[in-house]
């Protein structure tokens, strides 16, 4: 899985077919027509209401993708801007970086395949350099 290009439609028709979800239970589940759902599945991005109600009915976190992609693909904040000091939020702070198994396969595919170095992961994606070499002893064959 590549999460740097996410087509939520496609992801999501994967699902239902891994799933075996008969269309007639997706069309009821909703309450539209199969018109509806293969337009669904023709999208590439979908509100949240929608994608929380199919992450609901395939069992699966299709908010994980974007997650994972912020983790690799945004730009990292900077700890001592002191206007991010200044700006308090009463959203909920996440200290940790989760990383899923698919991002860890992803990070040692760059190193196996050459397409990036251990120090080309540990700047472009903030890994810290010990949880790099964790992965690689731990996953690689």
């Amino acid at each position: 899985m590549r999460f740097k290009d996410i087509h939520i439609g496609l992801l999501i028709q994967q699902r239902c077919i891994e799933c075996e979800i008969d269309l007639v239970r997706i069309c009821n589940f909703f309450k539209c027509s199969a018109k509806d759902i293969e337009q669904v599945y023709q999208a590439k991005s979908l509100d949240t209401d929608t994608l929380l109600k199919w992450s609901k009915l395939l069992e699966y976190d299709f908010f994980r993708l974007y997650s994972q992609h912020l983790i690799l693909f945004a730009p990292p904040s900077s700890n001592n801007n002191s206007a991010s000091r200044l700006h308090k939020t009463s959203l909920p702070q996440f200290r940790k970086k989760i990383y899923t198994k698919e991002v860890i396969e992803f990070m040692l595919e760059l190193i196996e395949t050459g397409e990036k170095t251990k120090l080309q992961i540990i700047d472009d994606y903030k890994i810290p350099k010990t949880t790099l070499y964790k992965w690689i002893d731990k996953y690689q064959k």
